[in-house]
């Protein structure tokens, strides 16, 4: 009965390191400067994407921790490379490498392309922005076909910050930023100068977010669980909801009024 006794002072070892590692919070990264879907109020990262990814890893009993780093590249590198579990993100080929995508979508965003009204933008097809200064965001991607463009052309200026974006589309030193539309129509409400900005009709894409989860995590094994959470959520109209919460949230900051809490 030897074997007996051993096992039962093994047990709660392993009820302990159980416990320990239950325990242990999964890194969420996001770079907050995409309102409504994260921003950030100053002390916290705020928004539809911190939200669902709460409530969705909550519902498989994980501990969050949101990391927040110098732009977007980083935080999709950092995915990749297993130093953060998860972030929100569209799918692409080069992702595909270190990241498993939700096969439900967390929201479906329309790409545009916001110019500067004392400077039309011509817009018909893609050919048509390669006379045209663009500017991007370090990280971003819009779909193959614009990737391999932008590659090209070489007529883009990438920089980390939004707001240095659309600033310098106010003072027409670029001539066109493609940019989600729900954003930057949100963004430049608010902006010194930016009732100069408007958005062509015509989408440049249209995608889908997603809940991204790096191949080193141990949610890699669950992504059919994740799925079944974040379906419930679309449906119930939970993320509908979280999504016109934090656009309120969102003007509420910026009008001086405080965010309720």
């Amino acid at each position: 009965m030897r074997w007996l006794a051993l096992l039962c002072l093994a047990l709660p070892l392993l009820m302990v390191g159980g416990v320990a590692h239950a325990a242990q919070p999964l890194r969420y990264c996001d770079y907050p400067v995409y309102p409504p879907i994260s921003w950030t109020d100053g002390h916290e990262v705020r928004g539809l994407a911190p939200q669902t990814v709460r409530s969705v890893l909550g519902g498989l009993g994980y501990e969050v921790k949101t990391v927040v780093l110098g732009n977007w590249k980083r935080c999709l590198l950092d995915a990749a490379e297993g130093r953060v579990d998860v972030v929100l993100a569209y799918q692409t080929p080069q992702r595909d490498d270190g990241l498993l995508f939700s096969r439900v979508p967390v929201l479906r965003e329309e790409v545009a392309i916001f110019y500067n009204r004392r400077k039309p933008v011509r817009f018909d097809q893609l050919g048509d922005l390669a006379s045209y200064r663009g500017g991007l965001l370090f990280g971003e991607s819009y779909g193959p076909e614009f990737d391999r463009f932008v590659a090209e052309h070489g007529n883009v200026e990438w920089v980390s910050d939004s707001r240095q974006n659309f600033g310098k589309l106010i003072r027409q030193r670029i001539d066109f930023i493609a940019h989600e539309r729900r954003t930057g129509t949100l963004f430049v409400e608010q902006l010194a100068g930016g009732q100069d900005i408007a958005a062509l009709p015509r989408p440049l894409t249209v995608d889908y977010l997603r809940i991204a989860v790096s191949r080193h995590s141990p949610l890699a094994a669950r992504m059919d669980e994740i799925d079944a959470l974040l379906k419930q959520r679309v449906d119930d109209g939970s993320v509908a909801r979280w999504l016109q919460q934090s656009e309120h949230d969102y003007r509420a900051m910026l009008a001086g009024d405080g965010v309720p809490r």
